[in-house]
């Protein structure tokens, strides 16, 4: 039995080495290929990676949880959401921001190579509508973090073997390349392409080339509001949302199913359960018109509403969302948006007809988000008359600032910061006494850069210059 067992072995071990023995250089590299880990993949594989990590790990997480606390959407009421409520630490650390950072810059490293092979000379080449996503996908991560950052690495990012510590760019020509990306990636998707569409790879328009087009469009009239402080573009605003969404079905978004995928902020109540608490100056905001939403944003009986900039450190004390679910998309960029952008140009304008004209679009768009009908919105815009006759602008941006809450903050703190450097500051109210010479006037550096890259380690310091310098397009110079 021995003997036999013996042979047995020598013979399954000739089995597996004989063939090996006459392979072909060619039949060997075939073999050594990492099927799970291949060096090169196709473009509308990576795409799919990049539309994810840019809805959920960019604009769903960390930049949106702070915003909303510094803009007062929320209180920081435990842990780190604490310490940015009463401004100790977490505003000034190159830690706050560092998994949103990374993800951002990884995302623009998968669109650098998908670009790169769609281009001229490229694997694929004339792959003409992947590349117009990407470049539009590009110009939305860049955008999101100057407006946070100012200054940040662009050229030479996303190249992280060529060129390890990338320079910084400034924001006023990093907002050029913004508006050329967006144009170039029109015209891409306006061309023809011999490559399929992406169909199922494309995880918010499904490959549909009309949509992204509009999505640009809407893209370059919030960015061309954001810079109205520096070169007010007010006719451009409107024209240009006049080119996008024509309903909120067609807007910018990403969608979770609730069980294998699920809304980051939703997870991040659930995970963190009363690190974030209900706002007493969003309340004040909505109690003072009567507004319906209360019992859309603030759930009935689960605790105190949140002195903002002075709450206890207490998970069980205060109230907390009643508008997060798991399905809750993340947007990138609404109809309702675009409509209140397109009111305030029109209010800059002195058009009050067409300011109120989009702004019932907006609020009635704003009202349908979170689960109330046509009627509704019509009664309640009704009922803000007497606010619209005394000060229409201030109203339009109170009425966008409370549409925002609560996965749209960001884009709420962007407007702050705008509306403070055009002298607007008191349209949006905040309760925080941190408030004005704490309230943080753009986010740190992520610390994986402040400690590896020189260029920006050495103007980081000790973080504290968020309190003091505005970004670019706020008044600042970086």
């Amino acid at each position: 039995m021995k003997t036999y067992n013996l042979f047995k072995q020598i013979f399954l071990l000739l089995a597996l080495v004989l063939p090996f023995s006459s392979c072909t250089e060619d039949k060997m590299d075939d073999i050594n290929e990492n099927k799970n880990n291949p060096e090169d993949m196709q473009a509308r594989f990576i795409i799919t990676d990049a539309m994810a990590k840019t809805a959920f790990s960019v604009t769903g997480t960390d930049y949106n949880y702070y915003a909303s606390v510094f803009i007062e959407h929320n209180v920081g009421t435990y842990g780190q959401m604490y310490n940015a409520e009463i401004r100790v630490s977490e505003p000034t650390s190159a830690s706050t921001y560092g998994n949103a950072w990374r993800s951002s810059y990884e995302c623009i490293w998968y669109l650098r190579i998908i670009i790169d092979k769609c281009s001229d000379g490229g694997a694929e080449e004339g792959n003409y509508h992947t590349m117009g996503i990407s470049q539009i996908l590009m110009a939305y991560n860049i955008a999101v973090l100057t407006d946070l950052m100012g200054d940040v690495p662009w050229t030479e990012a996303g190249k992280p073997t060529e060129i390890p510590q990338p320079k910084l760019d400034k924001q006023e020509d990093i907002y050029s390349d913004i508006f050329a990306l967006l144009n170039e990636g029109i015209a891409n998707l306006e061309k023809e392409s011999s490559y399929a569409s992406l169909g199922t790879q494309d995880l918010i328009y499904g490959g549909d080339a009309d949509k992204w087009i509009k999505a640009a469009w809407g893209l370059k009239a919030r960015y061309a509001m954001r810079l109205s402080h520096r070169n007010p573009q007010y006719r451009n605003v409107i024209d240009w949302v006049d080119e996008s969404f024509a309903d909120a079905g067609e807007q910018f978004q990403f969608n979770y199913n609730g069980s294998t995928t699920v809304s980051p902020m939703y997870k991040f109540h659930q995970d963190r359960l009363g690190n974030l608490g209900s706002s007493q100056s969003l309340y004040a905001k909505i109690e003072e018109r009567n507004d319906p939403r209360e019992s859309k944003f603030f759930l009935e009986n689960s605790g105190e509403l949140a002195p903002n900039g002075k709450p206890e450190q207490n998970q069980a004390k205060y109230g907390t969302s009643a508008l997060s679910s798991p399905t809750a998309p993340t947007y990138l960029l609404s109809y309702h948006e675009l409509q209140f952008l397109k009111a305030e140009a029109y209010a800059r304008l002195n058009n009050t007809t067409e300011a109120l004209n989009a702004l019932s679009k907006a609020i009635t768009a704003a009202f349908e988000k979170v689960g109330l009908t046509e009627d509704e919105a019509d009664e309640y815009f009704e009922s803000i008359q007497g606010r619209l006759n005394t000060n229409l602008l201030e109203e339009i941006m109170v009425q966008k600032y409370l549409a925002f809450y609560e996965e749209e903050s960001m884009e709420a703190y962007n407007d702050y910061r705008r509306l403070t450097a055009m002298g607007n500051e008191n349209f949006i109210r905040l309760s925080n006494a941190n408030n004005p010479a704490k309230f943080p006037k753009r986010y740190t550096y992520g610390d994986s850069d402040v400690s590896a890259n020189e260029n920006i380690g050495s103007i980081f310091g000790n973080g504290s210059y968020v309190y003091e310098e505005p970004v670019w397009w706020a008044g600042g110079t970086r």
